[in-house]
């Protein structure tokens, strides 16, 4: 419950208590919160059973817990059925970054040499992405627009 509360500052609450409540009244009152959370935790305990009851047999695996959207995406994902592990785990990203990288600036790696060298011309599934100033013919003309101009 208080996983994030260190000595020091457990300690200031401690001494703040005391400074509040008084040494005489100060274990009636830690009574009184340990018997209201533990009333609280009773209540929610039997109102998640009333919960399972109604929803009937079909639910009787459901966890309160999934209806976190991050819990359930990771239960989701961590599910052996869907095979989700072997693709994450097919996928190099480096070598992928390094691909666009070298396509981007239009060199040729060891692998997309390769497989555009056995193509034999063809592409190979690979864009050339350099600028080629277009050859346009003598008689062809660019569009006119008057409204342009």
């Amino acid at each position: 419950m208080f996983n994030d509360v260190g000595p020091l500052e457990l300690v200031t609450l401690i001494v703040l208590a005391v400074l509040v409540f008084g040494p005489d009244k100060l274990p009636k009152v830690i009574q009184d919160v340990t018997r209201t959370i533990r009333k609280i935790r009773e209540f929610s305990e039997s109102a998640k059973n009333d919960i399972r009851e109604e929803l009937g047999p079909e639910f009787k695996d459901f966890e309160f817990e999934d209806l976190n959207p991050k819990t359930f995406i990771r239960k989701q994902l961590d599910n052996e059925d869907l095979g989700l592990k072997e693709i994450r785990n097919g996928f190099d990203l480096k070598k992928e970054m390094a691909e666009v990288t070298d396509a981007v600036h239009s060199r040729d790696s060891d692998t997309t040499s390769s497989s555009s060298s056995s193509s034999s011309g063809s592409s190979g599934g690979r864009v050339d992405m350099t600028k080629k100033p277009e050859t346009t013919d003598r008689d062809d003309r660019p569009p006119f627009d008057a409204d342009a101009t």
